[in-house]
């Protein structure tokens, strides 16, 4: 079983990304800015952009993940790629997952989803930020993978029990609970290493 430390452990992604990994056997650091925030998480102060942070927190640990966000912030990801980047390995921490946004991933035509005609980008600044953070990571010689939901999460919607990887499609969808599968998947039979992949949600076979 792995260590795993999840930054952003309060948000929907992370938390059940966390739960996930929990149920099958791992064990866990959630992190998060503010703890007082989430009295119902076992989780710890830290901030993902602050690379002393990050290798104080992430020792000891195999896997990281990194499912936090900031919306008002448009250099978080960058910033936060350059910090993972820097102390991961000075922590020993060899791999990271990272959640992606679909409208960086490219369509079945090769056009990334957020310059397809029509697509909303009313948040395309927060598009560009996070592609700036995927664009820090692939500069460094970090273990990386970056899984994102093919079109978007199903907030609602009850889990299917599976997934596939897709090519961006703004119709697609995928729960909280199949994406954290497909995430601990990758973190316990490495196939994608250094890649963007989209994934949906599926039944499983």
């Amino acid at each position: 079983m792995a260590e795993i430390i999840v930054f952003g452990a309060g948000g929907r992604a992370g938390r059940t990304i966390a739960a996930a990994a929990v149920a099958r056997g791992h064990s866990v650091t959630g992190v998060v800015r503010d703890p007082g925030r989430y009295p119902d998480l076992d989780v710890v102060a830290g901030d993902v952009t602050d690379a002393a942070a990050v290798a104080r927190l992430a020792a000891g640990h195999d896997v990281a993940v990194h499912a936090a966000v900031d919306l008002t912030d448009p250099d978080f990801f960058a910033t936060a790629a350059a910090a993972l980047a820097t102390a991961l390995p000075d922590a020993g921490v060899a791999r990271l997952l990272a959640v992606g946004l679909a409208s960086n991933l490219p369509t079945a035509d090769g056009v990334l989803l957020r310059d397809t005609p029509g697509y909303p980008n009313e948040y395309r600044a927060f598009y560009l930020g996070h592609a700036a953070g995927t664009d820090r990571l692939r500069e460094t010689a970090l273990e990386w993978t970056v899984l994102a939901p093919a079109g978007d999460f199903d907030h609602t919607g009850e889990p299917i029990g599976g997934y596939r990887s897709a090519a961006a499609d703004a119709d697609l969808r995928i729960t909280y609970p199949d994406f954290a599968h497909a995430v601990l998947d990758e973190i316990e039979k490495p196939g994608l290493g250094r890649t963007y992949t989209g994934v949906t949600g599926t039944i499983a076979v």
